[in-house]
This record gives structure tokens, sequence and C-alpha cells, in this order.
């Protein structure tokens, strides 16, 4: 498999989706390096935290034109959790700020109806025609997502307190509110597909999930948690 390169922003677990990585057998290069990125085979964007301090961190870095290039080119490009929100266009949490733009839609908060931050695992459904996306159960940390699916990408959904969007598809491009890495066999084989272009089949969802919860990033910045 192809080498995977890693953005290091500074506002991201990086051990933890490198690893992931490594078991798959593949090289993860961790890089803040905008020529690296701008020429990478195939792309990672991780982050926890806050979307405000997410975009600085990007931008202090030339990070975010890089990333840009890279998507323009086609490379190939993964984004998790507080990653699939600096790729939108905008978020309630840091009024003002703007996104990368890859992703067309605004991110908005979850209700304060149910426990915020949403953190542990939920149950994952996926929209017609996903290749890399399937139906399973999957560990999540945030406390803002996208609602609504954009024009182009096919979408997988989760629910707490509403409907919102749990990932993303197109082309090659795979973006993922939950944390793949920290998903058990159910995002082992997700990352598997992407990095192989590999088009999912119907299977089973693993149900390989008690634990799980407990092995979530330790991060102080939950309570703005992407």
């Amino acid at each position: 498999m192809s080498e995977v390169v890693i953005v290091d922003s500074g506002v991201a677990n990086l051990a933890s989706i490198a690893g992931a990585f490594r078991r798959l057998g593949t090289t993860a290069v961790i890089t803040a390096d905008p020529v690296v990125v701008r020429d990478a085979s195939r792309l990672v964007l991780p982050g926890v935290g806050a979307f405000g301090a997410g975009i600085a961190a990007l931008r202090a870095k030339g990070l975010d034109d890089a990333i840009r290039e890279a998507t323009v080119r086609g490379t190939p490009l993964l984004g998790v959790c507080l990653g699939m929100q600096l790729l939108c266009e905008a978020s309630e949490e840091s009024p003002g700020v703007t996104g990368l733009g890859v992703i067309e839609g605004t991110c908005r908060r979850l209700p304060d109806t149910v426990r915020i931050p949403h953190l542990g695992w939920n149950s994952i459904r996926v929209d017609r025609g996903a290749t890399f996306l399937t139906r399973g159960v999957a560990a999540f940390a945030n406390s803002y997502a996208l609602r609504e699916s954009p024009r182009g990408w096919t979408a997988a959904w989760s629910t707490h307190g509403v409907s919102f969007i749990a990932a993303l598809e197109r082309d090659a491009t795979l973006v993922c509110q939950f944390h793949p890495e920290l998903s058990g066999a159910y995002g082992a084989a997700l990352l598997e597909r992407w990095l192989t272009g590999r088009s999912a089949t119907t299977e089973p969802a693993p149900t390989d999930v008690p634990g799980l919860t407990r092995r979530l990033i330790p991060c102080p910045t939950y309570k703005t948690a992407g």
C-alpha cells in the first residue's frame, strides 16, 4: 500500500491515527511541511478540539493552501473528527471563521436536549451508492456536526438528538465525524477500503464494541470538541 501523509496541525491526536495505518501495513509520515502535504499520494487530516483553533493552526503553518491544492489535484483524502469539520465552509462554534471550503455546509451544534459532547459508540446508516462506507457502529467525540448532505457527496448518518452526518465520501475522498482509528474492526475495514480503493461488499456490522469507549482520546477540549 502507498505511504500515507498525516497532517500535523498541532490540534490532533496523531499517535492513534498513525498506529491504525501501521497495523494495516502502511507507512504513515507525520508532517507540518506544506510541501510534503501538497505532494502527498494519500493525505489524512485529523483533529480534535475547537474549529477556530484548528483553522488558525493550519493557516499559521501554510497548511490550509497545501490541503486545498492537494484536493484540487484529486489526492485521496481522509478527514477525521475535527479534520472533517475543518474541510467544511464554517462552524457555529467559531462565528466568522472560514473553513477550508472543500465541503459545502456549516457545522451546527448538537441539541442541548442530549448529552454534549456526544461521546462513545453510535450506530451508522448509509445512503445508497457508497463505495467505502457500510452500516455499523463507530466511536464518536463531537459537539458539532453537519446536518444536511452536501451536493455531490454520498452520506452516512447517525443520530444524537437529531440526525447528523457521520461520514461523507466522494471519489477518493472520505471524511468521518467519528474516529475510525478507535472503532475496532469496523474502523479498520473502512480505513483499508480507503487505502486500497476497494468497494465495500455487503457485510455484517462488527460487534467488537465492549470497552472501546474507554479508548477514546483523553482530550481536555471535549467541551468544545468537534
